[in-house]
């Protein structure tokens, strides 16, 4: 990632450092980025159908097979733009169908389902930690190897084994606090703006609806061309506390 979205923890001097190649990044970003993105959309379905819609599961998409919720655009051009562009890794899957109407609930029940993705991430980038602290309990220098990953870096003998696997614990935590931030926008597709939507009266929520035509357009223009400092201001701030917070 570039500056701007480097996380340091700390690092201990080692003679030689060589930049990750972009094979590399992939290696390690790739299956965090595929169950981030996989089990959020599995959250969303599954708890709709503890809600009354079996819509998701019928069409089989509470399935943990990436194969059933990527999506050409969402999972693979749009992390490469985003990336290159502002230094996020942001990707999405194809959404899982859900229809209001068969919630027993519906305004409630859209609340719940909207958070459930976003949740998912919080509780993955959680147990990820958690993980790699019981690592660095036992093998200390995973702290420095998180440290040069924070920066694409890749210290002079480093283990072969361990290496990959805290660099995937690494983005793990990075890639699920920056879904969860991002889906949580208050701007209809997004998460955030289902579950403002769900929150407000009938009639104001029928008139906020309206700009979801837009949604996409509007979340890019935040994120990428930063509006009124919003990216630097209130997203980046949230996502770097998050991670050190965690790390």
């Amino acid at each position: 990632m570039n500056d701007k979205a480097s996380i340091i923890i700390y690092s201990f001097a080692m003679p030689i450092v060589n930049e990750f190649s972009t094979i590399q990044i992939i290696a390690v970003m790739a299956l965090p980025l595929v169950m981030a993105i996989v089990l959020h959309e599995v959250a969303h379905g599954y708890v709709a159908y503890l809600k009354g819609d079996s819509t998701a599961r019928q069409m089989g998409r509470l399935t943990i097979n990436p194969l059933a919720h990527i999506d050409p655009f969402g999972t693979v051009l749009v992390p490469i733009v985003f990336f290159y562009a502002t230094g996020i890794l942001f990707a999405f899957a194809k959404p899982v169908p859900v229809n209001y109407n068969n919630l027993r609930r519906p305004r409630e029940d859209m609340v719940l389902v909207a958070a459930a993705g976003p949740m998912t991430n919080v509780i993955l980038a959680i147990a990820s930690a958690v993980v790699l602290h019981v690592l660095g309990f036992f093998s200390p220098e995973i702290y420095s190897y998180a440290a040069f990953i924070s920066e694409q870096m890749i210290p002079d003998g480093a283990s072969p084994l361990l290496f990959p696997v805290v660099g995937m614990l690494y983005f793990s935590i990075v890639l699920n606090v920056v879904l969860a931030i991002i889906n949580l926008i208050p701007v209809p597709p997004a998460d955030g703006g289902r579950i403002v939507s769900g929150l407000l009266p009938p009639r104001q929520a029928e008139l906020y609806s309206k700009i979801e035509p837009f949604g996409l357009m509007i979340l890019v223009v935040i994120i990428v061309m930063n509006p009124l400092g919003i990216t630097d201001k209130v997203i980046w701030p949230l996502i770097t506390s998050l991670v050190n917070l965690l790390m």
